[in-house]
């Protein structure tokens, strides 16, 4: 099988993995939020053509220009508090509760996986709404960072618990991630354009089947079983649509 099959051909043999896989994994990217009003990073028109991510998202400008790095994440903060999980995040969800699923992994830090009720979630890159002091570790809430406060403890500054520029991934999510990926019957990677070192290899270190959902073109696409050229949230209610059918006509409950 390769990833050159009609739309229509690709999604019907993805419905069928997802129907035969007794371990299938997401791997989500950007693209996943976008259908949510989140905008993306690395995309031909996304964020980071615009800033240079070292100006904003990285330990030197939380150390060295504290203030325009606080303005930075209370604008995605805000951003995020308007939006909402789409259908797909919601689909996810339920493939999880049905089975179907058996873990995301996620390098997105918006954490809208689990507001729409995905509970096996690794977060590569942290999370926007977990707050935390650079300096000293201790938790603080979202309102004392969003208003400008200092760390209740020590006094340091308050940030988001998202990875920066600068830092290490959080070892017990890689682990995680990686042990579920190397598992797998099945990997469905999901709107990202694997850029991002090393959450790229990802794709890489499993045994089974890997389809890619993406609008754009990756690099790594030839290295797919499939590659289906579309929205996240659209996809993934074709593919439920699909799975409904199958599941009505043999009486599964999956």
């Amino acid at each position: 099988m390769n990833g050159t099959l009609p739309e229509d051909a690709a999604l019907s043999a993805v419905a069928d993995w997802l129907s035969a896989s007794s371990s299938t994994v997401v791997l989500t990217g950007a693209g996943m939020s976008t259908e949510s009003g989140l905008p993306d990073f690395r995309s031909t028109s996304g964020w980071w053509k615009q800033i240079d991510p070292r100006r904003v998202a990285s330990v030197e400008a939380l150390e060295q220009n504290y203030s325009l790095f606080a303005e930075f994440y209370r604008m995605r903060l805000e951003r995020l508090h308007d939006c909402q999980p789409h259908r797909g995040h919601l689909i996810l969800a339920e493939w999880e509760r049905r089975g179907i699923v058996s873990a995301i992994v996620t390098q997105n830090v918006d954490g809208l996986h689990q507001r729409a009720g995905s509970n096996q979630v690794a977060e590569l890159h942290g999370s926007l709404s977990r707050i935390r002091c650079h300096a000293c570790g201790t938790g603080a809430a979202v309102e004392r960072f969003m208003n400008g406060d200092r760390c209740g403890r020590c006094g340091g500054k308050l940030r988001p618990a998202v990875v920066l520029f600068g830092e290490m991934l959080p070892e017990d999510a890689w682990e995680h991630a990686v042990q579920a990926i190397s598992r797998a019957e099945l990997l469905l990677v999901i709107g990202t354009s694997l850029e991002v070192y090393p959450a790229s290899q990802l794709p890489l270190m499993t045994r089974g089947r890997v389809v890619m959902i993406n609008a754009e073109e990756t690099a790594l696409d030839h290295r797919f079983a499939l590659t289906i050229r579309g929205k996240a949230g659209e996809t993934l209610q074709q593919l439920e649509r699909l799975l409904t059918g199958k599941n009505e006509e043999d009486g599964s409950e999956k």
